[in-house]
């Protein structure tokens, strides 16, 4: 862990407040790519992931701050209100950078396609392709546009490459389903954003004719459940060793097979990296992720034990 100080605090849109960062020792900060972020400690000593925003404004070896936006969320889990508690002069603790949303290094076109606060990553991503002089097209979509951070910054560094979508101005609204059959087919499509975004630009995309490895994707927030959303506890059984676990409403299959001592591999907990998939063998999952097609869904046979539930009484994965 590194400790950083709030050098400045702004408010960017309602409720997004943008924060950047110095080290306490006003030294010189891990470089980070396009797409990385960095997990803050919480005072409970848990930690929550923000995006590590680029918005062109320093040469890429000055790093000398990190700069980060947060949504705050009435109902969120504490991240968000504790982040919008600090002031000028405090501290925090953060982990070293991480990139679980990297841009292809490749000669395709570029679509970026950012829905509210999931336009923190995309923002370094098109910071990075100018840089780079690439071409490439941002979509900025939002419930409101006063309630859209960085529009202006996002403006001058983007030009003509940059569109703006609102849900309050029918005219400019973002429809899926006109852009995506537009697209040069052989493009990446970057996408953050909510979960119904994410799965509504992965399933027009595939439909369109987009391979899998073309379409990229972050959620900007995590989409286990919780209260009556959560559904009932269920069973787990572990193929291997027949051992049986009961999931409860507030923990996920992960928590609850690893307090076991079961051995699993998984990584972003929030259903968007694919890492934790199984396959089940009895049982039907209940889908929470944004990485399976809706005909995998379907077919029930795998799934990502990070958000996932089940809709039967127990499940046998083949672990």
């Amino acid at each position: 862990m590194k400790t950083l100080i709030i050098e400045r605090v702004r408010t960017v849109a309602p409720k997004i407040k943008r924060f950047d960062l110095k080290a306490d020792d006003n030294g010189p900060l891990i470089q980070f790519a396009a797409g990385a972020h960095i997990a803050v400690q919480l005072k409970d000593g848990s930690s929550r992931q923000y995006s590590l925003i680029d918005l062109g404004e320093n040469l890429p070896y000055e790093n000398q701050r990190y700069t980060l936006a947060i949504l705050w969320e009435e109902d969120g889990s504490g991240g968000s209100a504790y982040m919008h508690s600090l002031q000028v002069g405090d501290a925090v603790q953060v982990d070293t950078p991480k990139n679980d949303f990297p841009l292809i290094e490749d000669d395709r076109p570029v679509v970026l396609i950012a829905g509210g606060i999931g336009v923190t990553p995309i923002i370094s991503m098109a910071a990075a392709l100018k840089r780079a002089d690439k071409s490439y097209a941002l979509h900025y979509s939002g419930r409101t546009l006063d309630g859209m951070a960085f529009r202006d910054e996002l403006a001058q560094l983007c030009g003509d490459a940059l569109s703006i979508h609102s849900d309050d101005d029918p005219e400019h609204r973002l429809d899926l389903g006109v852009l995506i059959p537009t697209l040069d087919k052989t493009s990446h499509i970057y996408v953050c954003g909510p979960k119904g975004m994410i799965e509504a630009v992965r399933e027009q995309a595939l439909s369109a004719g987009f391979g899998k490895e073309q379409i990229h994707f972050e959620l900007f927030a995590s989409p286990t459940p919780s209260g009556d959303d959560a559904g009932e506890g269920f069973e787990v059984e572990v193929k291997s060793s027949g051992e049986v676990f009961w999931v409860p409403q507030d923990k996920s299959i992960v928590d609850v097979l690893e307090d076991g001592g079961v051995d699993l591999v998984y990584d972003c907990q929030r259903g968007d990296c694919g890492i934790c998939q199984v396959d089940v063998l009895e049982g039907e999952p209940d889908h929470r992720d944004v990485v399976l097609s809706d005909d995998e869904k379907a077919a029930g046979d795998v799934m990502h034990i990070c958000v996932s539930r089940a809709k039967s009484k127990r499940l046998v994965l083949d672990l």
